[in-house]
């Protein structure tokens, strides 16, 4: 239709105006309005309802589209399709956000990012749903929830409260290494550009044999690495909330794509049996020396949203969205994630949200299993058996069509065989979870400036705990990755509170 396009109600109706309402004018210029006017009924009726769901976590975001390129042939350890041929590209949806701020919020909060990609292979979609810090807070599921509270507001004031955020840091310390990378200079960067990304989650690369090894993922930045002071950051949130929306839509706009390499490292399932920390436990890296980097891909975003809400708010992610070659591993958050996610989908935007176009995938798509539902978009899979075992006309599989098995998910090797009883489980604090984090402190250390910046950024948020002794178990805390660094976080916060 291009531009000869004409106005209409929503069923097609043409119309001749779009700034009139029909009434029942008096004499004195007043006017009641009539049920039979469809097109003010309608706009006001669809007006109060344009809100859906917001996100319960990741809900200030930035979107572009793109392309992932297969730098390597990686079919010595998978059989994912996307990584099997050098030069093969894979159209990619991007979406970057904060995780506890609302959708107003300012973008250049100190938060950790969500940075998820959703790769249209043509075996179907991929999710990769990551963050821009490569651990996380916690690594016991059941603690989900509660951190996320604990970064919103306060269920009474509705305020940001740096008391609630301590208070769960103290009695949940196994996040001290993320909370390390949180108040560095990488805990307020200064574009989607500019910043990294990890899967955190210790995830498997499955063969057709069911052969796999353990892998974490990488995506670097080709623009290098720029983080805003705590000043800056502070100074733009109040000028333009908006900031790396901005920055990355214009960058799109001008030309000026964005460019990551995507890295993997992978460890044997013999290794992993033997090495000195869990592989399953995300507030942990795996060092570089003995797992080290190789690249896979490269990650180019060069397309904006043609519609942000079509585009980017409906999109939905998931770590159980996964294709042959690709799978879960054991890490017990991970494995509440593969639930979370989708359900969240199936609150937010309705248990079909996988037919909305910026969800559909562009391989075939067969499931008649899963039928009817609020916003149906297609024809429901017709008369086809919504059952299994059917007779009268046989569910087909993917060897039929192809004459090969698919490549596997998940091969429950002697490795992976499961031998034990059903008990309740958390894990324990023990000096192990210390290590990392001092060594960060260590590399920090080495950059002019970065341990000051550091604990000045501590400083800022401590300074508003009001109770003494959740303060000195916060110093308590930080003095277990070095003493000095808690002996300087106490000497200042408490000079702050004095000077206030």
């Amino acid at each position: 239709m291009g531009d000869d396009k004409y106005y209409t109600l929503a069923e097609g109706c043409p119309f001749a105006s779009n700034r009139t309402a029909v009434l029942m004018r008096d004499k004195q210029g007043g006017g009641l309005g009539l049920l039979q006017d469809t097109q003010l009924i309608e706009t006001l009726a669809h007006f109060s309802r344009e809100r859906i769901p917001e996100r319960v976590v990741h809900a200030k975001a930035v979107g572009s589209y793109g392309e992932f390129e297969a730098t390597r042939d990686c079919s010595d350890f998978t059989c994912a399709s996307f990584l099997n041929k050098v030069g093969k590209k894979t159209p990619v949806l991007q979406r970057v956000s904060t995780v506890g701020p609302e959708s107003g919020s300012a973008d250049t909060s100190r938060d950790v990012h969500g940075w998820s990609m959703k790769l249209y292979t043509d075996e179907g979609n991929l999710d990769w749903v990551f963050n821009n810090t490569p651990v996380f807070f916690i690594r016991d599921p059941i603690k989900f929830p509660s951190m996320n509270r604990s970064h919103k507001r306060h269920p009474q004031t509705h305020l940001p409260d740096a008391n609630m955020f301590w208070d769960f840091h103290v009695g949940n310390p196994e996040g001290i290494h993320q909370l390390m990378v949180l108040f560095s200079d990488r805990g307020t960067p200064k574009s989607v550009r500019y910043m990294n990304s990890y899967s955190g989650h210790t995830y498997k690369f499955t063969k057709a044999d069911g052969s796999f090894k353990y892998a974490k993922i990488h995506v670097k930045t080709q623009q290098g690495i720029q983080n805003f002071s705590r000043e800056e950051a502070t100074k733009i949130a109040g000028e333009n909330p908006d900031y790396m929306i901005q920055d990355m839509f214009e960058a799109i706009e001008r030309g000026d794509y964005p460019v990551w390499n995507v890295y993997v490292q992978l460890m044997s399932p013999e290794a992993a049996e033997k090495h000195e920390t869990n592989i399953f436990d995300m507030t942990k890296v795996w060092p570089h020396k003995d797992f080290p980097l190789q690249q896979i891909g490269r990650l180019t975003m060069n397309r904006n949203p043609r519609n942000y809400f079509a585009d980017i708010e409906q999109a939905a992610f998931s770590p159980s969205t996964m294709v042959p070659g690709f799978a879960a591993s054991a890490d017990p958050v991970l494995q509440a994630r593969l639930f979370a996610y989708p359900d969240a989908a199936r609150y937010r935007l309705g248990v079909n949200y996988q037919q909305l176009p910026t969800n559909a995938a562009k391989a075939q798509v067969y499931c008649p299993f899963q039928r009817d539902g609020s916003m149906r978009f297609d024809d429901n899979y017709g008369g086809d058996p919504n059952y299994v075992g059917s007779w009268i006309k046989p569910t087909k599989f993917y060897q039929d069509v192809k004459g090969t098995n698919p490549g596997a998910l998940s091969l429950h090797t002697e490795h992976e065989k499961w031998a034990g009883e059903v008990s309740a489980y958390s894990s324990e604090i023990t000096d192990a979870d210390f290590v990392q984090p001092a060594a960060l402190w260590e590399v920090i250390g080495r950059e002019p400036g970065h341990q000051d910046r550091l604990v000045d950024n501590l400083v800022s948020s401590v300074k508003s705990v009001k109770y003494p002794e959740l303060r000195k178990a916060v110093y308590s805390l930080f003095s277990r990755v070095s003493k000095d660094l808690g002996s300087r976080l106490q000497k200042r916060t408490e000079a702050a509170i004095k000077a206030a």
